[in-house]
């Protein structure tokens, strides 16, 4: 329980730098970049604080120059899994006793770490392994995950302090929020770090203890952020490190009986598994496991005829093709009035012509890399046919190249059909789809737009018809767990948009929020009597 002496600060969200021409922090940024460029490190596991090698690497890379390896990786067996567990439950017994105020006191430091020393690491390992530009490292790595470990610290202090308002004289009721009994696997991707940061450590703020796998892709950043949890104060073998193949890491974690939860973000196949073996499991297991994710998203703008032409122009860039249209939240799907199409098709052409796509380290790109071969793949599969297509047409873009890293151009695909295939599958890539509607039918296309696509993640409309609003938000309200108005469906914020869908989009705990922290404790009541009755009978038992 909450010692009411202790109090957390009131977080505020993590300033972003703007590493403007001759600032410090792109110079120091750039002397980072170079740094780790011109250095090959090993990463190995890390189990009970202790460096493992297996002696079966893989390589991380630059997706941006698939040539250069930054490191190699160990990888997890059946054995490491499986020690991973064991000293997990060995930590469980002292962490998941200490008090709130000193595992909150390590969070804090993590954030102070990363506001610091770390920043230009993380920000310089994000850019070079998963080829994101500086701006977008900023507000991943650095202020995203500063944001999670300050406002994730505020938000336990609340939840410890909820107690319950009612306690009658002689008597004393109180609620003890307990983490789980066992451990919680979490499974993080490569598109943000702030994620891959958050996953862990989030259930482990609440007193928990966890097995964190990484992408495959992204094994690089997270390394240094296991290095910062050592430096913060994290005690060993509470966040276990164990990089490998899911398919050979996950059923043995998720098959042990101390297996408590999974905190994930992934694709909806793999969730959608995962829930399916915990399920055919469920009497193995020494509690109800916790299942929290985030998966897939098909996310969507509705422009009205009362829009603002450049504020929509300018969503479709943003939210299409920043970080290659790798998120989640990435718009992927547009419904234009036809009555505006000429003027939009011009303006997005115009803007479109004017973005750069190639290495991280020249600052004056927008875009760069898609993080590897397979997805290099998956999203030219897409484009292909969409070119060999009778009902869409490309009208920008469309080109590829993997010579020296995994390049895809901005690409815009027009079609008639609303039901087109890259109107309705989710691509992960750098590809706008849109489907022109006439604006009598703007109801009825306000209905295809919450019926198209199994997920729920992001959405948006614009309009300055207030009138046109509503009806938007009305219509789709199950069609987004996070819908903006006049503004691009991606970019939330930690303390402001709490981040998280429903449908086929995942479990819509809101990661950044109480609610998300509240999955990782099970309630245990208490009651108190001062002065117990001696006297089994009730008054109502007495005779008249």
């Amino acid at each position: 329980m909450a010692n009411a002496k202790v109090t957390v600060p009131k977080a505020v969200n993590e300033p972003i730098k703007s590493y403007g021409p001759g600032s410090p922090e792109k110079v120091s940024l750039k002397t980072k970049l170079a740094e780790l460029s011109n250095t090959t490190i090993e990463i190995p596991l890390i189990i009970n604080g202790k460096e493992v090698r297996t002696g079966n690497t893989a390589n991380c890379v630059m997706p941006h120059n698939h040539n250069h390896v930054l490191g190699t990786y160990h990888l997890a067996s059946e054995v490491e899994v499986h020690e991973a567990i064991r000293v997990s439950q060995k930590a469980w017994k002292e962490w998941s006793t200490t008090p709130w105020e000193h595992r909150v006191s390590v969070f804090k430091k993590m954030a102070s770490l990363l506001q610091g020393p770390y920043r230009d690491t993380l920000n310089a390992a994000t850019m070079l392994n998963v080829s994101k530009n500086a701006y977008q490292a900023e507000i991943d790595s650095a202020c995203e995950l500063i944001d999670f470990y300050n406002f994730n610290a505020w938000y336990a202090e609340e939840i410890y302090e909820q107690q319950p308002p009612i306690s009658p004289d002689g008597l004393w009721n109180t609620v003890q929020h307990r983490p789980l009994e066992g451990f919680v696997f979490a499974v993080t991707p490569f598109n943000f770090v702030s994620i891959a940061g958050n996953l862990p450590t989030a259930p482990v703020l609440m007193g928990n203890v966890a097995l964190w796998k990484p992408a495959s892709s992204a094994v690089y950043p997270t390394y240094f952020l296991m290095k910062m949890f050592k430096e913060a104060g994290l005690p060993d073998g509470v966040i276990n490190f164990i990089p490998g193949p899911g398919s050979k890491v996950g059923p043995i974690v998720i098959n042990d009986p101390s297996f408590a939860g999974v905190h994930f973000t992934g694709s909806t196949a793999v969730f959608q598994n995962m829930w399916r073996t915990i399920g055919s499991n469920i009497n193995t297991y020494k509690s109800y496991p916790r299942i929290v994710g985030e998966t897939g998203g098909k996310d969507f703008c509705i422009a009205h005829e009362s829009a603002d032409t450049m504020g929509v122009i300018t969503a479709m860039v943003r939210g299409s093709f920043e970080y290659q249209g790798q998120k989640c939240s990435a718009l992927s799907r547009a419904y234009l009035p036809k009555t505006q199409w000429p003027e939009l098709k011009k303006l997005l052409i115009d803007e479109c012509s004017t973005i750069k796509m190639g290495d991280v380290t020249d600052f004056s790109n927008f875009m760069n890399a898609v993080i590897d071969e397979a997805a290099f793949n998956t999203i030219t599969g897409y484009i292909d046919y969409a070119k060999n297509a009778n009902d869409a047409e490309i009208i920008f873009g469309g080109g590829y190249d993997k010579t020296d890293g995994y390049f895809i151009e901005p690409t815009v695909i027009l079609t008639d059909n609303p039901k087109f295939k890259t109107m309705v599958e989710e691509i992960f890539g750098p590809v706008l789809t849109i489907f022109l509607y006439d604006p009598k039918d703007w109801k009825e296309t306000l209905d295809l737009v919450d019926s198209t696509s199994p997920y729920a993640l992001t959405g948006c409309v614009f309009a300055n018809d207030r009138y046109a609003i509503i009806e938007a938000a009305d219509a789709l309200t199950h069609a987004a767990g996070n819908f903006y108005i006049n503004d691009k469906p991606t970019g939330a914020v930690v303390g402001q948009q709490p981040f998280g869908g429903g449908r086929a989009s995942g479990t819509n705990d809101k990661a950044g929020s109480m609610s998300n922290l509240l999955r990782w404790v099970s309630q245990r009541t208490i009651k108190e009597t001062f002065v117990p009755a001696t006297d089994y009978r009730y008054p109502f038992m007495e005779e008249k």
